[in-house]
Order: C-alpha cells, then structure tokens, then sequence
C-alpha cells in the first residue's frame, strides 16, 4: 500500500495540515464565542457564514484556478485563510466573526479542492482505492487531533487562533515545494438539481436533510456543551466519539443494504437517529460517561445515512453520471448546512439548549417519513444490478471534488446459489 501512496505524500501531508487547521478552527471559535458571550443566534449564524462560504468556494473556484492555476490559487487561499482566523483575534464581534468565517469556509474550500484535484490526477484505477482511504483516514485523524488540541487550551488563549493561521500557511509547503505537476482544471460542479431529484427522490431530500443534521450538530454542539456546563475537553470528546463511532457502524449497515432494499435500512438508520436524538434531549443529562455514550450511539446512526443514500442513488444511475450524482448530492448536503444552525438556534433559544437535539430528531423523522412514503412509490433496484457500499467520512469540509476522487464501485456481483 505504501508504493500505491508514496507518490502522493506530500499531498496528503498538505491535506493533513490542512484538516488539522480545519479541526482546530471548527471547534475552536465557536467555544470562543460561547466564552465571549456571544448569544445562541450570533453562534448559529457564525455556522451559517461557514456553511455559505464553503459552498460559494466549492462552486467558484474550478473557474478561479482555470484563471491562475493551482499553485497561485492554493496560495491566494492558504493567505487568506491565515489572515482570516488572525482578524478572529482583531475583530471580536459576532457580525465580523460571521464574516471571516464565511472567508474561512470559502477559503477552505477551495484548498480542499485543489489538494482532491491533484490527488485525483495522480491516482491511477488501480492505487485509487488506496489513495482514498488514505486520504479519508488522514483527514479524520488530522481532525480529531485538531479536537484534542482545543481540548487542551484556555478558551481565552488567542495562541490557538495563531497557530491556525501558522497551520494554514504550512499546508502550503507541501504541495509548493513538490516537483508534482499540476493536474488538468478542477471538475465544474454545475448539476441539475430537478435531474438528482428524479434519479433518486429519497436520496435529494436525505442529503439535504443529512446536511441540516450535520450543520446543526457541527455548529451547535459546543454552544449546547457550554450551556449544559461541559468542559472544552468534554466537548472535544463527545464530537470526536460521534465521528469514532461511525468508523464501526457504517461497514455493517453498508453491508445489509447490499442485500435489501436499501431504503429499509435508510429507515432504521434515520429511526434509530431519531430516538437517540431524543433521548439526549428528554433526558438531559450532564453525566459526562452518559454523554459520550449517547453520542456514540447518536454517532453510530447519524453520520451512516449519508454514503447509504449515495450508495441508493448510484443504483439508479447512470454509469457515466456517478460522478455529477455524488456532487449533485454533496450541493443538497451543504445546503442543508446553511439551514440546520438556524433552526437549532431557535429551537435553543425558545426551549433549552438540549433542545438542539430535539432539532435533529424531527430531522431524522422527516426523512423516515419521506423514505417510508417512497418505499410504496418505487420498486427497488434488483440486488445483481447495484453497486456495493463505500464506506464514507462525510462533514460539513467535504467537497464535490471529493466525489471526483472517490473509487466507483462495481454492481455486486450476486452468485447463483444466493439468486
């Protein structure tokens, strides 16, 4: 495996870098602004700016590097990503702060992109399995260290916000310093968003869905942590146990949708979401061994339905679409992450902060709802003719060049005595 990735090291040693930015920075300003006092809405709208940001990054910056090239462009975002997180210090009001984070969000963005994009160009069909799960193993242990580094400084400490904008500036080094030549333009993300929907209703409005969960759990879930009493290594914890969790439950699940009708385990999944979610808003508790373990459970349901809705939407499309479905779907997602800290700030604001978990669990039940409803409207791809599950680590950083990047896989192949 290692021959497979060695040409691409110092990619994936720029990706690190920057998740582990990305890590730090997620957690960190929204603790800080809990510090500042700042209120719950000026906290879900600094995840609203993120939100827009990497979207309006993802969408415009294959024509930003078609102008400049990947280099100038990657350097154009690692600048100002440095010099945003640094005016966090300058600037601390909520109004500047949903401004720079939405300067984050694009920025980031658009490093990401480029660092998928060159991945992309030099993987071949055959490292391309390895390549990306490397890259997703990367990406989550560079994010969980960035979790852990919060975790071990004073809120208050401004040295966190300077070493994001040292981590952001070193994720150029890397990519500039190597003798990898640029790869070919970015992939274009316009899709047709009418097309995704008719390839697969359930999937559209789950991933939209999905993404209203993540934004409001990813934006939230340290102002929840703050209002209930947590400690910052508390919060830490509990975000990176959700993220953990999924590691353990997605392989399984993926594997029983393989052999039904995908969209019963898509309303098992978005039910058990739905009644964990509860549990920890009805509940209540501020035992710090009861929260990990809840949010595990929660974890372990939440952060499965996505690549089990892609997975469903692949059954239905076209061999050569799977790349526009899986970026289609990406757009859906994050949209849905623009919508999920409003409307957990509010249910925060009018009912308790547990209350951001009583959120998603409508979430959850929406979508079992819609999926139920779609289970009588459409029969289910025939097994022989699907595609097998891949397992994903999808977050509000993924971009649609990630999809690029991604491995197609094969329809499964049914043996005759199983028929």
């Amino acid at each position: 495996m290692f021959h497979q990735i060695r040409a691409v090291l110092s990619l994936l040693a720029s990706a690190g870098i920057l998740k582990f930015a990305g890590g730090l920075q997620g957690l960190l300003i929204y603790i800080r602004a809990g510090y500042e006092e700042f209120s719950t809405l000026d906290i879900s709208l600094i995840g609203v700016g993120w939100a827009i940001g990497f979207i309006a990054g993802s969408l415009y910056m294959p024509a930003v590097v078609k102008r400049v090239g990947h280099i100038r462009a990657y350097s154009v975002m690692a600048a100002f990503g440095a010099i945003a997180v640094l005016l966090n210090v300058l600037w601390v009001n909520p109004f500047s702060w949903v401004v720079l984070r939405g300067i984050s969000g694009f920025c980031f963005a658009g490093a990401s992109m480029i660092t998928e994009s060159w991945l992309n160009e030099r993987s071949t069909n055959k490292t391309r399995g390895s390549v990306f799960s490397t890259y997703m193993i990367v990406s989550l242990g560079a994010t969980m260290i960035g979790f852990l580094l919060v975790s071990f400084v004073a809120p208050n400490d401004d040295r966190l916000f300077l070493f994001g904008a040292i981590l952001f500036c070193m994720a150029l080094l890397p990519t500039a310093l190597s003798k990898i030549t640029q790869p070919a333009p970015l992939a274009n993300t316009k899709v047709d968003l009418k097309a995704i929907y008719a390839n697969s209703p359930v999937a559209a409005v789950g991933c939209f869905l999905v993404g209203v969960d993540a934004g409001a759990f990813g934006g939230m879930s340290a102002a929840y942590g703050q209002e209930i009493g947590l400690s910052t290594q508390m919060i830490a914890y509990f975000m990176m146990v959700a993220i953990l969790a999924s590691l353990f439950s997605q392989k399984p699940f993926g594997r029983l949708s393989d052999r039904m009708d995908r969209r019963y385990v898509v309303v098992g999944i978005t039910i058990g979401a739905a009644l964990c979610a509860f549990a920890i808003f009805w509940l209540d508790s501020r035992d710090d061994y009861m929260i990990l373990g809840m949010m595990g459970l929660y974890g372990a349901f939440m952060y499965t339905q996505y690549p089990i809705l892609v997975a469903h939407a692949n059954d239905h499309a076209k061999p050569g679409s799977l790349v526009t479905v899986a970026s289609g779907l990406l757009l859906l997602f994050g949209i849905g992450t623009i919508v999920g800290p409003i409307m957990a700030g509010l249910f925060m604001t009018q009912v308790s902060p547990a209350a951001l978990f009583l959120s998603n669990a409508i979430v959850h039940g929406l979508l079992a709802l819609h999926t139920i409803y779609r289970i009588f409207k459409r029969e289910a791809v025939p097994i022989e003719q699907r595609r097998k599950f891949r397992r994903m680590l999808l977050n509000r950083n993924s971009t649609p060049q990630s999809a690029v990047l991604m491995p197609k896989s094969k329809p499964i192949q049914v043996r005759d005595d199983v028929q």
